[in-house]
């Protein structure tokens, strides 16, 4: 695969910017040229996450430091360019990113400066599931437990993975401390003994994303695999950790108008190429639904480009955010992913009515799975309570 020069490369921000962003452009091309093959085999991103690596883009999407990796804004645009070209692997490369900063949402500034170092050395690939405490400190899904032992913990059960199940270097997990009741933060090594995966199959869409299960059978965790705290409930969450959940939501927010983006694209493509229904300059109503499907995903870009310019902001901020910053970061968000599911599942179920050509729909079995699992009218809800009340309860229970 041929690749731009590294993004290490140059001395500069600018430099390192540009360079990943056309770095970006050329693994999209390469990955675009063969995304209905894979879809269809539906295999576990091995050959994927390779070539993200021959890239140099796990490395490269990391949190900013001198001379390494991406700020927000950046790796957000890396993600959606990634994305549009296949959904699985802009998936697979969101979650990373978001994370790869799991040590600044959790740990100390030493420990997060440490892995964030060894990360881009090792050319580590991140993925995993923390789970977000509801404002009632309830949380969803069963808990992994933590047993102490002289040195670390022993973590014992099982947890789902949306992503590089099999092909990631750590996974991040938030577990229950069997003798203090806290919830802390884990990285696993999958090689780690004790360690099994369990890779999902047939999939209706992101079949080429890596998810699955991974099983947990007395897995040794050594003092520096814990990140830190994962709070109980939202009062109790320090500004800065209450950003981790609606950063993991703008980074899939960017994944689906990827998706708009690559399927109006196609469609467009095979349009122009004399394989749709209908033939452009011959139904001024053709014109108007491109019209419409275009303005669709401007509209849902400018939204969630909003709310990724007010992350950015809230994230260079670090450690002396405002208690009041992350409730607005959220609703921001919560609104971005509103926006973008109607209008993403709206644009590829469209484009279906537009050419008949093999893999179009995978567009559409894409976007069905990285927004099923959260309801639009639930988040309008919560939207509308946090606009009439304020309520930074509200905010929370929009991403559950």
């Amino acid at each position: 695969m041929r690749t731009t020069p590294g993004p290490a490369g140059p001395r500069s921000t600018d430099e390192r910017r540009r360079a990943l962003l056309r770095t970006a452009r050329d693994v999209a091309d390469d990955l675009a040229a063969d995304a209905i093959v894979r879809d269809q085999a539906g295999k576990p991103p091995t050959d994927e996450t390779a070539r993200l690596r021959e890239a140099g883009l796990p490395a490269a999407l990391t949190p900013p430091g001198p001379g390494r990796g991406a700020d927000w804004r950046t790796g957000c645009a890396v993600i959606r360019e990634i994305a549009a070209a296949d959904s699985s692997v802009g998936d697979v490369l969101a979650r990373h990113y978001v994370h790869a900063w799991s040590g600044r949402f959790y740990a100390s500034h030493e420990h997060a400066t440490a892995l964030e170092e060894e990360s881009v050395r090792e050319r580590w690939l991140w993925t995993g599931a923390v789970r977000t405490p509801a404002p009632n400190g309830d949380t969803e899904g069963p808990a992994l437990t933590l047993r102490p032992r002289a040195t670390g913990y022993v973590l014992t059960g099982r947890r789902s993975v949306d992503t590089a199940v099999a092909a990631a270097d750590q996974i991040v997990v938030d577990a229950v401390c069997a003798a203090t009741g806290d919830v802390l933060v884990v990285r696993i090594p999958p090689g780690s003994q004790g360690v099994t995966v369990e890779p999902a199959h047939d999939r209706l869409g992101q079949r080429v994303a890596g998810a699955g299960e991974v099983l947990l059978d007395r897995v040794t965790i050594t003092p520096g695999q814990v990140l830190g705290r994962r709070p109980h409930d939202e009062e109790s969450t320090a500004p800065f950790t209450a950003l981790a959940e609606p950063a993991l939501r703008l980074a899939l927010c960017h994944v689906g108008l990827g998706i708009a983006e690559g399927a109006l694209t196609e469609a467009r493509d095979l349009s122009r190429g004399g394989r749709a229904h209908r033939l452009p300059g011959e139904d001024p109503d053709l014109f108007l639904t491109y019209g419409e499907l275009a303005s669709a995903a401007q509209t849902a870009t400018a939204v969630v480009d909003r709310a990724t310019e007010v992350t950015a902001q809230a994230l260079a901020t670090g450690a002396q955010l405002d208690a009041e910053v992350p409730a607005g970061v959220a609703a921001l968000v919560a609104t971005a992913e509103a926006v973008m599911s109607k209008a993403t599942l709206h644009i590829t179920a469209r484009v279906l009515e537009l050419a008949d050509a093999p893999g179009l729909d995978r567009f559409w079995r894409n976007a069905r799975v990285l927004t099923a699992h959260r309801p639009v009218a639930h988040r309008l809800r919560s939207i509308g309570e946090h606009y009439l009340n304020g309520s930074h309860r509200a905010v929370a229970a929009a991403f559950h």
